[in-house]
Order: structure tokens, then C-alpha cells, then sequence
């Protein structure tokens, strides 16, 4: 499947004035309580969509969220693995989410036919898949990770099965190699050799560039630099830390949530975040003291952002747009999904 670029596009909420936006909050929260229905929303959602959510996070947060839940409904505001992924973890519940287009090209870089190939090239490989993956291939998996517990996973591995073990790594390249640095596999040829790591990426985070750190840097030098581990920049920026032309006080490479916990551990700091534009919302929401810069204002999913305000209204009023994963390869995907949450 053809991987469409992102173009900024205006937001459809912006027809709307403060206050009308206001009601159908107000009208969202009502069926809501209605149908007895949970918001969940990832940390990259339109601003209007993150105020109505009754929870906000990452992926790994938001999937504890949805197996833990006792409402009846979830309204899932993310893309579609994310809901996916609550369905297989409730399959009791109705999980609906607002745009059934909202995809991922990161999951798009992978199938289950794919993965089935790759693993009969490494018989006896232990396969990790990045939690932004289909249903199929999760269920072609044994572990699932976020990037905030990805080395735990990997070490969990090796704990369990011995530091020998063969990995399959995937669908995200640059989160492959920040596991295979921090691990210390970039230290060890002979490991290194069989940790394989799929060759995907993120359209968003693939846009973030090394000359986007230089460009920030020289722009503000006093600020700290938070980067998610997916973005293509981050391999360069820790050349730079271990060349010492950037302060490795200054550097954290560090999921939606770890960025979250850094801001709000400093709230009047200056960042530059590398990652989804959509994440400076709930920083600044967390320190509005902070001083936040994009370092690339284009890094803009067009995916996360077809969930509207009208749209999770429209889906709760209709309860339209239900994900609902076969019985079979929800039964088979729970488990990597479940080792996930566990290892945290």
C-alpha cells in the first residue's frame, strides 16, 4: 500500500465558533453518559478532542486503559490499530472509533503474509512487534511493544529465554536501533547479528531530520531536546551526544509519556519536541509556563487528525463505525498485547 505524505490541513473543528464547540462537548459528554461510554484519545488528537476525552495518553497507556475499563462502549480517538488493539483486549465491549480511515503508515509497512516470510527465514526467531501493527500481525507475534517499554520487552526476552535469543524487530526501524543501543547490541557484533530489525517507518517521524536538530539548536540553545525514539533523527542526534557536539544533559530520547513526566518535572523549561505537532497541546496543557518548539512544524499525521469533534459526537449519537477483530485472530493476538502491558 502506497504511503501517502502528510499535508497540513485545516482543521474541520475551526468552522466552528468556541462556543458551538463548547455544546457538542457538552453533547458528546451527555451521550456518553448515555450510552455508558469511555473516551479514550492518544496524545496526538485534535485539542477539542483531547478535552472531551475521559482519558488521555500514549498507546501502551491508552491500552491499559481499554482492558481495565468497565464501561460498555469505548470511542476510541486514535488510528485504527489503537481500537483494534481495545477490541482485542475487551472483546466484550462495543469499540467504536469516529473515522474508519484513520490509518497508520507505520502499520501500512508490514503484513501478516510479510512477517509470516520473515519469520520463516529466522526459524525460532522470538518476534517483537511495535504495538502499531495490525491485528494479523499481532497475532503472528510474541511480544507486542510502545516505544516507552520497548527495551524492557527486549530484555524481558533475554531474561526469559537467554541472552542468545534470535529477534525479530519490527515494523519500525529507528525504534530497532535506539533498543539496539540502549541494550548495548551495537557493543556486541556477535548479538547483534541476530537481533534483525524490519526496514518501516513513520511517515511523520521519518520527516524530523538531523538538520531540523541543528537548525533548533542554533535557534535555542538553551533548550532541552525531547525525542521520540521513532523519529529518523534520533540515530544522528545521539552521534552528536556521543561526539560531544551536544550536551547529553540537553538530549532525552523519550515516548509521548516520558515527555509528558519530563515537562511537568520542569515546568517553566524550554523544549524543543521532536514528534507529532498534536504532543505540544498536552505539554503545555501540563506547564503552560513551559516554552515549547516544534522541531519540525510539518510533523503533522493527517491520519490522527480525521478524528473531529463532530465525528466522535456523530459515532456515540449513531454508535456507528464499530472495530471488531475475528474471534480467531483476536484469540492468538491478545497474548503479545497482554505480555505488553505486563512487562509495562
Amino acid at each position: 500500500m502506497a504511503v501517502q505524505l502528510p499535508t497540513v490541513q485545516p482543521n474541520p473543528n475551526h468552522q466552528h465558533s468556541p462556543r458551538e464547540i463548547e455544546e457538542m462537548a457538552d453533547e458528546v459528554r451527555a451521550l456518553a453518559a448515555e450510552r455508558n461510554a469511555v473516551i479514550l484519545a492518544h496524545n496526538y488528537q485534535v485539542p477539542e478532542v483531547q478535552d472531551v476525552a475521559d482519558h488521555m495518553g500514549d498507546s501502551l497507556g491508552l491500552s491499559r486503559r481499554a482492558a481495565s475499563t468497565d464501561a460498555d462502549v469505548i470511542v476510541f480517538c486514535g488510528v485504527h490499530f489503537m481500537a483494534e488493539t481495545a477490541s482485542i483486549l475487551s472483546p466484550e465491549k462495543t469499540v467504536l472509533i469516529p473515522d474508519p480511515d484513520a490509518g497508520c503508515s507505520l502499520s501500512d509497512s508490514i503484513d501478516a503474509d510479510q512477517l509470516r516470510a520473515w519469520k520463516a527465514e529466522h526459524p525460532g526467531a522470538v518476534v517483537v512487534m511495535y504495538v502499531n501493527t495490525s491485528a494479523e500481525v499481532k497475532a503472528e507475534t510474541d511480544y507486542c511493544c510502545t516505544s516507552s517499554n520497548a527495551v524492557n520487552v527486549v530484555e524481558h526476552i533475554w531474561r526469559e529465554h537467554g541472552p542468545e535469543t534470535e529477534i525479530l524487530f519490527g515494523p519500525d526501524m529507528w525504534l530497532g536501533s535506539f533498543v539496539a543501543r540502549e541494550t548495548g547490541l551495537t557493543d556486541d557484533p556477535e548479538r547483534y547479528r541476530r537481533f534483525h530489525v524490519w526496514d518501516g517507518e513513520c511517515h511523520v517521524h521519518a520527516g524530523i531530520r538531523p538538520d531540523d536538530i541543528a537548525r533548533t539548536r542554533a535557534e535555542h540553545p538553551d533548550a532541552e531536546f525531547l525525542i521520540h525514539p521513532e523519529c529518523g533523527c534520533s540515530t544522528q542526534a545521539m552521534e552528536y551526544v556521543a561526539s560531544g557536539d551536544v550536551d547529553p544533559e540537553g538530549v532525552h530520547m523519550l515516548s509521548t509519556s516520558g515527555m509528558l513526566k519530563h515537562v511537568e518535572a520542569n515546568p517553566e523549561g524550554e523544549f524543543v519536541v521532536a514528534t507529532e505537532t498534536g504532543m505540544l497541546y498536552p505539554l503545555q496543557q501540563a506547564a503552560p509556563r513551559a516554552r515549547l518548539v516544534e522541531a519540525n512544524r510539518m510533523a503533522f499525521c493527517k491520519y490522527m487528525k480525521m478524528i473531529t469533534l463532530p465525528k466522535v459526537r456523530d459515532s456515540l449519537r449513531e454508535m456507528r463505525f464499530e472495530v471488531r477483530v475475528p474471534a480467531d485472530i483476536a484469540e492468538r493476538a491478545r497474548l503479545p498485547i497482554e505480555r505488553m502491558v505486563a512487562i509495562g
